[in-house]
């Protein structure tokens, strides 16, 4: 499971010329889910996105995580981010997961980020969004389950 994760201070999904998920402060989740991944990934990434000290403190350090400066999640499916680029000029996306299994935890991270106390929007799962933020930093990291293995 890879996610970008982008600290904003606003951030909004579009469909269809309709907002399904906006929120102020927090952070902007790209996720892209993997063959192979379980619910150990889905863990994995719920307890990153929600522990990992990428706010502010008042030093300006980094020292705050999300649950800490109390901000919101919007969290938008992005299978393009298991696409390999190195060989030919077209993406493969053969390391993606089916779309079936995708979605199932896809949702879960949104379900496990809620549990954790966490407001979360998403936007809508295989649909074309227009994606919007203000990238606060910038700030951004990537987080690979694959990684801890």
């Amino acid at each position: 499971m890879k996610a970008v994760l982008q600290r904003v201070t606003s951030a909004s999904v579009e469909v269809d010329g309709h907002i399904v998920g906006q929120i102020q402060q927090g952070l902007m989740v790209l996720l892209g889910v993997a063959k192979g991944d379980d619910e150990s990934d889905v863990r994995y990434a719920v307890d990153k996105i929600g522990t990992l000290r990428i706010f502010s403190d008042e030093q300006g350090k980094m020292n705050r995580s999300l649950a800490d400066v109390g901000g919101a999640v919007l969290l938008v499916s992005q299978f393009t981010l298991l696409g390999r680029t190195s060989n030919g000029r077209r993406p493969s996306f053969d390391e993606a997961a089916p779309a079936d299994l995708a979605k199932g935890l896809y949702k879960q991270v949104a379900t496990g980020l809620r549990e954790s106390g966490m407001m979360v929007e998403t936007g809508i799962f295989a649909a074309h969004m227009k994606v919007a933020l203000v990238n606060d930093g910038p700030v951004t990291f990537m987080v690979d389950s694959r990684e801890r293995r």
